[in-house]
């Protein structure tokens, strides 16, 4: 799965729009709390970018900045938690929530992990890297993804699809700084974020297919509930 788990079964997919549309909402929140103006808000920018790539109607986008901002006199109040455990046959795993209901968000999370096992802080996070995601597609022929990574910046890069698309890697504090500067390299960003790559990610052959499913059954019901933001498994692509 790489850097962080997406449901890849069609009828997911089909009813996950709503979902990702309120996970993007709140991270617009976040984002403009430190200024409504994009170009001086670099997170807010690249956040605004993504969420403009999976078409959020206008008006949810500019709902999110006013209200992150506090322009609509609502108040805000998200806390991010991180939970750590393993999905079953120790698949180790990775939540990021941002919730207005630590306790709720807890409950759920002792509740999901119930098929797998919920950890204590630091119990998976030795396995992760914490880094800059840059998810980006070519836009010519020619574009060469490790050339494109050496003159951006980049730590380093992972093919995604058979299209050319490509995972570069970076340093939390470069990832502004290199989704600027791939377009030139010939990559269009597709999304940049900051996130957790595993060192030691399990290779799905090693599971069979029912072991698979069982563990894309479990990410996909964490992915769904409303708290969660991310989920980072130490899967194999």
């Amino acid at each position: 799965m790489g850097a962080q788990w997406k449901a890849k079964h069609k009828d997911l997919a089909a009813n996950a729009k709503g979902r990702l549309f309120g996970k993007l909402a709140k991270d617009i929140m976040i984002a403009a709390r430190h200024g409504a103006d994009p170009a001086g808000n670099s997170r807010l920018r690249l956040v605004m970018e993504q969420a403009r790539k999976v078409s959020m109607p206008k008006d949810t986008l500019d709902r999110a900045i006013k209200k992150g901002a506090g322009l609509t006199g609502e108040a805000v109040h998200f806390e991010h938690t991180i939970y750590e455990g393993f999905a079953p046959h120790r698949v180790p795993v990775m939540v990021e929530c941002l919730t207005d209901n630590v306790n709720r968000a807890a409950s759920d999370m002792r509740v999901l992990f119930r098929k797998g096992q919920l950890g204590s802080s630091g119990s998976v996070s030795w396995d992760f890297d914490h880094v800059g995601l840059i998810e980006a597609e070519p836009t010519s022929k020619g574009a060469d993804a490790e050339l494109a990574a050496i003159e951006a910046g980049a730590q380093d890069f992972e093919p995604v699809d058979d299209e050319g698309v490509a995972l570069f890697i970076t340093e939390p504090t470069d990832l502004d700084l290199v989704a600027r500067a791939l377009p030139a390299q010939g990559f269009n960003v597709l999304s940049a974020k900051l996130g957790y790559k595993p060192k030691n990610p399990i290779a799905p052959a090693s599971l069979s297919a029912e072991q698979l499913e069982e563990v894309e059954d479990f990410l996909a019901a964490l992915d769904a509930n409303e708290d969660v933001q991310k989920v980072y498994a130490g899967l194999g692509g």
